[in-house]
């Protein structure tokens, strides 16, 4: 059973918070990855090897000044 108690102490460790990563399939508690997925990856770095990016860096970026239009000519 999932929520039978495992490991030392009277609580033991809830198997409901192991996840497996989806990148290096280690197993780790999601409420400690320091990755913005935490339900997916293990860390950040796991995170970022397999999207290419990671959400925190996407969330942070900021476009670049769009370019001025070319200026229109006043109609006549």
């Amino acid at each position: 059973m999932v929520d039978t108690p495992i490991g030392p102490g009277s609580t033991g460790m809830n198997l409901n918070h192991i996840k497996v990563c989806a990148r290096c399939n280690l197993r780790y508690d999601w409420r400690k990855s320091p990755s913005s997925m935490k339900m997916t990856y293990c860390s950040s770095l796991c995170e970022k090897a397999d999207l290419g990016f990671t959400l925190e860096a996407l969330l942070r970026y900021e476009r670049a000044a769009a370019e001025p239009e070319a200026e229109a000519t006043p109609a006549v």
